[in-house]
């Protein structure tokens, strides 16, 4: 499928969506965000594919996050209350791709963008980004973020980045634990290229039901959760990849996924 605002390749069992309007420093307009959901669901629904990594091709942004102009636009307030399901119907599609996903964050990730990158299971950033929250610099607020931001980070931290609307480096971005890890430039292609092939070497049943168990329990009340991951726990028990890696061990070779 071609699309207009990036770019979607498969190759090694990882999919690879690379942001790719660089006029705009990859804005969050309606056609990317249109984009983005259609390629998050063609991976979810490739068979082919074990891992997603979502990427720029710009030389040093990432994303500036949303279209400001269409913040001012004359519309009816009820078409930009439509325009915004977006969001969250996007950051939806991330948490439920039953495949690991790993935003390489090759450039800084501003505004909306950072809770693109928060919807995400892993972050690995390129030494000299940068992350941030802006909106209340231009009297606007990262609504659409906050819900992610708070369940990634400690509520200070989150707090300060929300209402200074300041931007914080990559390696402070890894101690508060906003990334996973930083790596220099010359090394970023081939960590992120390393953990995506450890990714999707994996499972894919027990890849889809854990991530699944991820996305479904974070909220529970704790009591709610034990059961809940209790059940999962005996679904994965009924796996033929669950008998396959635990002989696997044993035998001391590499496991055979039949993904059943």
């Amino acid at each position: 499928m071609a699309y207009d605002t990036l770019r979607y390749e498969v190759a090694g069992g990882v999919a690879t969506i690379a942001l790719d309007q660089p006029e705009t420093r990859n804005a969050l307009s309606d056609a990317l965000f249109t984009d983005l959901q259609t390629a998050f669901e063609a991976a979810r629904d490739d068979a082919a594919v074990r891992c997603v990594v979502l990427t720029s091709t710009h030389e040093s942004v990432f994303s500036s996050g949303a279209n400001l102009a269409g913040f001012a636009m004359d519309l009816p307030l009820v078409h930009k209350h439509f325009g915004i399901e977006r969001f969250p119907a996007l950051f939806t599609t991330i948490g439920k791709l039953g495949k690991p996903t790993i935003c390489a964050a090759n450039g800084h990730v501003l505004a909306g963008a950072l809770g693109i990158a928060l919807a995400c299971d892993l972050i690995v950033a390129k030494e000299g980004v940068t992350f941030g929250t802006p909106e209340i610099n231009v009297g606007a607020f990262p609504f659409m973020i906050m819900a992610l931001i708070y369940r990634n980070l400690g509520r200070k931290k989150t707090n300060e980045l929300l209402l200074l609307g300041e931007r914080i480096d990559a390696h402070e971005a890894e101690r508060i634990g906003l990334v996973n890890k930083v790596v220099p430039a010359d090394e970023f292609d081939a960590a992120v290229a390393d953990w995506a092939k450890r990714l999707a070497s994996k499972s894919p049943v027990l890849m889809k039901l854990g991530k699944d168990a991820i996305y479904r329990q974070q909220d529970m009340a704790f009591d709610d959760a034990l059961d809940f991951l209790r059940a999962q726990l005996t679904i994965a028990f009924s796996t033929d990849d669950i008998v396959e890696g635990v002989r696997a061990f044993f035998e001391r070779r590499e496991p055979q996924w039949t993904g059943r």
